[in-house]
């Protein structure tokens, strides 16, 4: 099955939390694969990753697999978000990403 990615029309009168809660909600399997692929790093041995790393290999296989790959956009905007999403819910992988202190 096909996943696609979903926003509303208002996106651009939101903040960006707002954006990302609007994002999150609409495209659940993101933060589910970006689970699924820490812990499989996880599993290898690794306590350090990178969000980004694994948002563009999300990325990179979301476009080989697409029928419409011009039509699939992951918002570089959120990366930093689900990491601390990640790490807030998914209590074995606490800490495994490092994040800055939010500017916005």
């Amino acid at each position: 099955m096909e996943q696609t990615i979903s926003s509303e029309n208002t996106y651009s009168k939101l903040c960006l939390d707002e954006k990302f809660w609007d994002y999150h909600q609409n495209n659940p399997w993101i933060y589910d694969e970006l689970v699924r692929l820490a812990r499989q790093a996880k599993k290898a041995g690794r306590n350090k990753i990178g969000i980004k790393m694994i948002w563009e290999t999300m990325r990179w296989k979301k476009f080989i697999e697409s029928k419409d790959p011009e039509n699939f956009k992951l918002n570089n905007n959120f990366p930093s978000r689900y990491a601390r999403l990640i790490m807030q819910n998914e209590k074995e992988l606490e800490g495994i990403f490092d994040v800055r202190k939010l500017r916005s």
